[in-house]
């Protein structure tokens, strides 16, 4: 099927079950950057899932395709749909997938996004291809570009005993006096969640480390010492 028109099909099938009232109350809870259908999450799926299996069997030059016809529609849901959609089909990622990924990121970018494009398809591409790491990371943290920056904290959230404690450091303390508060929010929520692995080291870089308020408050949250 042509692009368009199964976006259109999809589009179709997103109005058919909006609700008014809860899209209101959606966006503004994103501040009002987004508009929304209405649709819950379980909703959405269910509207959605039907057509997953025809765009999985793409061709790769025609789910990139779609993946970004998805990102440029105005509506949130649709945002939804194509970071989802990248996600169950990273067992076919590309080196160069890095590309759209970096597009997800600075398109339409805050935070519910970034939170689910970071530690769930980044964090899964870059166990792949661990040796795009080191560059991507340093281009990302020199963009100057806040959600670049926060998805160089978080890619790593769930890697547990597998994440790289220089790694890390190097992130933290390259935007560490940053003001944006989600950054800040970034580098405590990152240390909080790897304490859950190693304690010791998490409250002893805190102590060792100069952060701002917020960073060191998300990252003690819940350790006790």
């Amino acid at each position: 099927m042509d692009i368009d028109l199964l976006v259109k099909s999809i589009e179709k099938e997103f109005i058919s079950y909006s609700n008014p009232l809860i899209a209101k109350k959606q966006e503004k809870y994103m501040r009002n950057n987004f508009r929304f259908f209405g649709l819950t999450a379980n909703q959405r799926r269910t509207i959605q899932n039907p057509f997953v299996k025809s765009i999985l069997d793409f061709d790769e030059k025609k789910f990139n395709e779609f993946i970004i016809a998805l990102w440029n529609k105005e509506h949130r849901d649709f945002q939804y749909f194509s970071q989802e959609l990248v996600y169950f089909n990273h067992y076919n990622f590309k080196c160069k997938d890095i590309n759209i990924f970096e597009y997800m990121i600075i398109n339409k970018s805050w935070w519910d996004t970034i939170d689910f494009v970071s530690p769930k398809i980044l964090g899964k591409y870059f166990e792949i291809y661990p040796k795009k790491i080191e560059k991507t990371i340093q281009k990302w943290l020199n963009s100057n570009n806040i959600w670049l920056q926060r998805s160089c904290l978080l890619f790593q959230l769930k890697y547990k005993n597998k994440l790289n404690k220089l790694l890390l450091e190097k992130i933290i303390n390259s935007l560490r006096n940053s003001n944006e508060f989600f950054i800040n929010k970034a580098i405590g929520w990152i240390l909080r969640e790897y304490g859950k692995t190693n304690k010791n080291w998490v409250i002893n870089f805190i102590k060792e480390t100069e952060l701002n308020k917020l960073s060191v408050r998300e990252g003690l949250k819940y350790l006790k010492y």
